[in-house]
């Protein structure tokens, strides 16, 4: 386990992290998740090992701290995430993110670009989503903060199921609200269109094609369907996901 310091009132990012040969590859979970349960058995596998890894957790998130005086807006999530990743002396990393993670990873390498060399997109939020009692941001948001603080966030895990629940318990109230508000309403198709790295978007072949795909392939995004998998993708699907995300991070 490392860390570092991310705000001036001493939270930390915190991360595990295996040692490898450069590129360095660098993990980032979605809302209410933690990057190692998500990433480390898929990254473990003979496709993707070798590399040094870091499994990051998002400050209010897993290992990290929870600071309750932070805004938790994707932006104030990349930034702290630029401040883990150069005390890490990470740069020009392979980002793989899922969920949440890729909505800050695009904001990562718009805001910081020495830090991301290539990107990954796992079933990513794009576009904006109206606040809606469901499981999943749009869920989360369509409570006022002091609601979901108060009774939401227990309602939340039940509605989540046991895998999603026992990482979404390790996160802190505020910052698992603040961030499905800010999520909820962010626009990061723009974003990734103009990114000059390499790009690569993996969603549910169940799902068909996001919306606007046609528009993402020209602007040099590639689209990888992968079968036999829902949301989480790097857990529904090992071996697909190994494979598709090996292939493009080797160019192919």
């Amino acid at each position: 386990m490392r860390d570092a310091q991310v705000l001036p009132d001493g939270s930390r990012i915190r991360w595990a992290e295996v040692a490898g040969r450069e590129p360095v590859r660098v993990y980032v979970h979605g809302l209410g998740a933690a990057a190692a349960p998500y990433f480390l058995e898929v990254a473990s596998r003979p496709e993707l090992a070798g590399h040094r890894s870091l499994f990051v957790d998002l400050l209010g998130f897993g290992t990290s701290d929870r600071p309750t005086a932070f805004g938790y807006t994707i932006e104030e999530h990349a930034d702290a995430l630029a401040t883990a990743l150069r005390a890490a002396d990470v740069r020009a990393a392979q980002v793989v993110a899922h969920s949440m993670g890729g909505t800050v990873a695009v904001h990562l390498a718009e805001r910081h670009p020495e830090l991301v060399a290539e990107l990954v997109l796992v079933d990513a939020n794009l576009d904006p989503a109206d606040p809606a009692p469901r499981p999943g941001s749009s869920g989360i948001a369509a409570y006022t903060e002091a609601d979901f603080v108060r009774h939401g966030w227990e309602e939340t895990l039940t509605r989540v199921g046991p895998h999603w629940a026992a990482t979404m318990r390790l996160a802190g109230r505020e910052a698992l609200h603040r961030s499905a508000v800010h999520l909820a309403r962010a626009d990061v198709r723009e974003r990734l269109r103009r990114l000059p790295i390499p790009r690569a978007y993996l969603h549910p072949e169940a799902d068909g094609e996001p919306g606007g795909a046609a528009e993402l392939a020209a602007s040099g995004v590639r689209l990888v369907a992968v079968p036999d998998a829902g949301h989480n993708i790097m857990i529904d699907n090992v071996d697909g996901f190994a494979r598709e995300v090996s292939g493009l991070l080797a160019g192919r």
